[in-house]
């Protein structure tokens, strides 16, 4: 879909007067219930193209026929519960959700790092980051339950910015979700051909900076790309601790994940 979505680009002059701006837990992983719907979670075990082991959990929705699927990508900690939980909260709404623990194939697991998984994100190459998006969209894919080819992203923060990579890099991806998360080169914008939703917390300048020059390249391309800044919030709103979670803001943030991907899945 290439149809430009993109609106308001004067509003981002408002932010500093502090205006919004509006541009368009410890589990064995074997059955999940942080969700009042009844779904099934597990870790599984899949190769990339390099013959390295990626490790993910993913949790399947309680529905008849085939559902859409999500691919999830955890933030510069790794795969935490956290992650697990939004997983879990995705399959109890339809979606098969898989969260790649992207320090797998390299480490064996985020777990066996400890308190040096966040350097370690970090200095994970990008290509092999994609290799293993490659095996999980394969894996997820020749799932019974998956509709196949029917496959969105959503990532946050260092997962935010690794959705505007994957989405150039997989021409093939349904939507794409980028929540605050950096873009330090704008010019993969030229290669992204899915929707793109961004969701960016009002406070948190570092990432909002470079929104003029990404919804100006999108606009220019002739892509889709809507982004919205939620008052009151900082960076990493949706997760339990962070500046504006649990706020109306952060509600009208969630609805909008969700009717995006409705729309587009």
């Amino acid at each position: 879909m290439n149809s430009t979505r993109i609106t308001g680009i004067v509003a981002l002059l408002v932010i500093a007067a502090g205006a919004g701006w509006l541009l368009a837990a410890g589990r064995d992983g074997t059955e999940t219930s942080t969700v009042e719907h009844t779904h099934h979670g597990e870790f599984v075990a899949y190769a990339n193209s390099a013959g390295d082991t990626v490790r993910a959990y993913v949790a399947y929705p309680e529905r008849a026929g085939k559902a859409p699927a999500i691919i999830l990508i955890h933030e510069i900690f790794g795969l935490t519960d956290w992650e697990r939980s939004v997983a879990d909260d995705y399959a109890a709404k339809g979606y098969v959700a898989i969260a790649p623990d992207l320090l797998s194939s390299r480490h064996g697991s985020t777990e066996s790092l400890g308190e040096s998984a966040r350097q370690a994100v970090s200095q994970l190459p990008v290509d092999g980051v994609m290799r293993d998006l490659e095996a999980t969209w394969d894996y997820v894919n020749a799932q019974p339950a998956t509709d196949a080819g029917n496959v969105a992203a959503i990532g946050f923060c260092w997962g935010g910015g690794t959705v505007w990579n994957y989405a150039a890099h997989n021409p093939d991806l349904k939507a794409a979700v980028v929540c605050y998360g950096p873009l330090a080169d704008t010019t993969l914008t030229d290669k992204v051909s899915a929707p793109v939703l961004g969701v960016y917390g009002q406070n948190d300048g570092r990432v909002n900076n470079s929104l003029p020059t990404i919804v100006r390249r999108m606009n220019e391309a002739g892509k889709w790309f809507k982004a919205d800044s939620y008052l009151g919030t900082g960076h990493g709103f949706l997760k339990p601790g962070r500046n504006g979670h649990g706020t109306a803001e952060a509600a009208r943030a969630q609805a909008d994940i969700d009717a995006f991907l409705k729309e587009h899945l």
